[in-house]
């Protein structure tokens, strides 16, 4: 089912597998970008979980092209945005979703792991958007979301140092974007996930806890919902900010959290 909203458009999606069983943020995104109508390029890593996401979307008869991309490295997001626009003719919606959550403050981390993270979560949109951009300039149109973190403005109680600087990076680079090629016809937000229910935080986030369980239950308590969010909550938001409905919102910040960062304590 589509409501078409997103008809005609290709949208982009850097992280559209999932790291483990489940619904992860890129996953959901891809699969709903797909049915509001878009035609979706599902990109990740691991080529084997951009299939899935794209076996997804062409078994709800959606069109889907699955490719696997290495976003530290120029060259392969360069390939990835040329064979999108080969094959669908226009590049109107850029989604990065690409991340970790790398464990340690400066003491910890050494420097590698240090600007591994960087080039893993910033860097990687800056290559993105960089491959991108000409298309939608070209276009005089485009929509660009950048997935961030509560922790990006908030401290959230994991020590990782890197994920803080990282995020509140990709923060400020999504306002630079938007303001810069908003006369282009080009939007630009970031969506911050707070405390969410996704495979990520069993393969990143389990182990600063005593066992699951414990973390399930204390990240639901800390939520004032009193649940954590899930990739659904994301995926909406994004497919609400790449259709026309958001034709206004440029260089907006956006806390899907349940309230998380709006509360003091």
């Amino acid at each position: 089912m589509t409501d078409g909203k997103l008809s005609g458009r290709t949208a982009l999606v850097f992280g559209a597998g999932s790291i483990g069983p489940g619904w992860g943020n890129g996953k959901a995104a891809a699969v709903a970008y797909a049915r509001a109508g878009a035609s979706v390029v599902a990109i990740d890593y691991n080529l084997a979980a951009a299939e899935e996401t794209a076996g997804l979307i062409a078994a709800e008869q959606g069109h889907a092209l699955a490719l696997k991309c290495d976003v530290t490295s120029l060259a392969d997001v360069e390939q990835a945005v040329a064979a999108a626009h080969r094959a669908y003719g226009s590049i109107d919606i850029l989604h990065n979703n690409v991340g970790h959550a790398g464990m340690g403050g400066p003491l910890e981390l050494s420097e590698e792991q240090w600007l591994r993270e960087m080039d893993i979560n910033l860097n990687s949109m800056f290559r993105t958007t960089k491959a991108a951009l000409p298309h939608m300039l070209q276009q005089k149109r485009g929509v660009i979301t950048n997935i961030s973190s509560s922790a990006g403005i908030r401290y959230t109680g994991y020590p990782y140092a890197s994920y803080y600087a990282s995020k509140g990076a990709v923060n400020q680079f999504t306002v630079g974007l938007a303001i810069q090629y908003a006369a282009d016809g080009i939007r630009c937000n970031a969506i911050l996930p707070g405390l969410m229910d996704t495979p990520l935080i069993y393969a990143q986030i389990a182990g600063q806890y005593k066992s699951v369980e414990e973390m399930q239950a204390a990240r639901h308590a800390a939520t004032p919902s009193g649940r954590m969010g899930t990739a659904w909550d994301v995926a909406h938001a994004a497919v609400f900010l790449a259709t026309d409905d958001a034709g206004y919102i440029n260089a907006v910040c956006l806390p899907v959290d349940g309230g998380l960062t709006a509360r003091c304590v």
